[in-house]
């Protein structure tokens, strides 16, 4: 039965690098301490205890809490959500990303039960207009390196595993404000799914990924061609640790563990986000009550990425800066402003059936493709997940959002688990986000076949997943704001 706990404290970060632990631990192997609170590294610990991990010799200098998920000399990885180094709202970053004193204590716990011996690796694949120098400098994560390249003469590797990333991230990706990357040392793995693909049997002409390039989109997935480039550092790990944060998602509902897998493929365009058109002519980009001026400037947009930024050419590039410009000068100052300030094109909304699809191959791949890329019966490497949710991310999310206060960690040995669990924290209803399907699937087996299969153990004690999912459930529930394109369409109802 998979446990997860959660617990609550004050939503503050501690902001002092290396970010050290303000109290005295007996299990830690360093002395140093933080002059500023760190209540999130203390509940952590506490959701260790809670998890049983290491029962025996809790309160002890012996303490191994992450004994039995690493072992020396394995290959651990630390996987972020580090989509990108700002809030397209202004507002608060960490309600965006995952917080690097919450990595620390994790760094610390990891390195704990490496006893020295191995690689501890922490890696993600950002949206291709994240500033990755910018990121990693405000989150210092270099003084908690150097920390321990000082401190015990270990090196914790860092890095972007994205192909390319844009020069300009106020400008479109045109073909010359593109640089290429050296992503991941040990390079991509190309994992086909098949028909084991949650998009296998479905029309592929009107896909659209993650870059203007449909052909290619369409290329990885079609007929029983369902394929994902990933990271072999990532396939190749022991252990992989994901440590997202509590956000909405404006295409799946929420961002958690398995929408985050995201950030190990290491070509987003063989993610697919939405199919084009309306669901009445077979896509999911927008619904189809949207105005008729506005689907046809979608459509003048559609054109031009298909025939003029797709090709990634000067001569392409020039054709959509003239019609952008047109457009800008000519046509946008004689439009009515929307009645609704958000737009939800490009598949953000409740009605969007695709990423949800990938989102749950995503999931797959993560539990079940070996370092090669094939998918096996059994689990591949070691699982375990903390969920930062001291500061989480609402309303505009993923990239906007506003912040959600909510001081909660959620952690436990399965990330479905981790992410039922988180989502009902945030107020939502399980049963109305279909990337949770997965769990009722034939074809694999994902550690829990109901809700039912689930501890909760909370700040009050320990309760059943049936209880914990349904009106019963007395504990603290956050309250979180959906997108806009989902609201009245996820969240769960309130009394038994």
């Amino acid at each position: 039965m998979p446990r997860v706990a959660f617990g609550v404290t004050t939503p503050e970060y501690n902001s002092q690098p290396p970010f050290h632990p303000d109290t005295a631990y007996p299990e830690l192997p360093f002395q140093e301490r933080s002059t500023q609170p760190n209540r999130p590294y203390h509940l952590l610990r506490q959701l260790f205890c809670r998890l049983g991990l290491d029962r025996e010799r809790q309160g002890t200098p012996g303490w191994n809490p992450l004994g039995d998920l690493i072992q020396p000399g394995q290959t651990v990885l630390l996987k972020p959500n580090f989509v990108i180094n700002f809030n397209a709202s202004g507002g608060d970053l960490f309600a965006v990303i995952t917080h690097p004193s919450i990595l620390r204590a994790l760094v610390d716990y990891a390195y704990l039960a490496l006893r020295g011996q191995g690689r501890l690796v922490i890696a993600d694949a950002p949206q291709m207009d994240c500033n990755w120098g910018k990121l990693v400098a405000g989150l210092q994560l270099e003084m908690v390196r150097e920390f321990y390249r000082s401190r015990f003469h270990f090196d914790i590797e860092l890095y972007d595993l994205r192909e390319f990333a844009v020069i300009n991230p106020s400008q479109p990706a045109y073909s010359g404000n593109r640089q290429k990357l050296p992503g991941d040392p040990s390079g991509s793995v190309l994992v086909n799914l098949g028909r084991d693909s949650a998009f296998y049997g479905q029309p592929s002409h009107n896909y659209y990924g993650a870059d203007y390039d449909r052909t290619e989109t369409i290329r990885c997935h079609q007929g029983e061609t369902h394929a994902y480039t990933v990271s072999k550092t990532a396939l190749a790990a022991d252990v992989i640790i994901s440590v997202p944060k509590m956000k909405v998602h404006k295409k799946v509902g929420v961002t958690l563990n398995l929408k985050g897998t995201v950030g190990i493929t290491t070509n987003k365009n063989c993610l697919v986000h939405y199919r084009i058109g309306t669901p009445r002519s077979g896509g999911d980009q927008f619904p189809d009550n949207t105005p008729q001026t506005r689907r046809g400037i979608i459509k003048a947009q559609r054109w031009l990425f298909d025939h003029a930024l797709a090709r990634q050419t000067r001569f392409g590039d020039a054709m959509y800066r003239i019609a952008r410009t047109g457009y800008r000068v000519c046509l946008r100052p004689f439009l009515p402003g929307p009645a609704n300030p958000f737009s939800y094109d490009g598949g953000d909304w409740h009605g969007n059936d695709s990423a949800w699809r990938m989102a749950a191959d995503l999931a797959q791949i993560l539990f079940f493709a070996d370092a090669r890329g094939n998918l096996q019966r059994t689990p591949q490497r070691r699982l375990f997940s903390v969920v930062d949710g001291i500061i989480g991310g609402e309303n505009a999310g993923p990239l906007a959002p506003d912040a959600k206060l909510a001081g909660c960690l959620v952690a436990g040995a399965n990330p479905v688990a981790v992410d039922l669990v988180t989502t009902r924290l945030m107020g939502f209803d399980v049963a109305k986000l279909r990337q949770f399907s997965l769990i009722s699937s034939p074809a694999r087996d994902f550690g829990l076949h109901s809700l039912s299969d689930i501890e909760v153990v909370g700040d009050d004690g320990s309760i059943s997943g049936s209880d914990f999912f349904s009106g019963a459930y007395l504990g603290p529930i956050f309250g979180f704001k959906p997108h806009p394109g989902w609201i009245g369409h996820i969240e769960q109802p309130s009394g038994p």
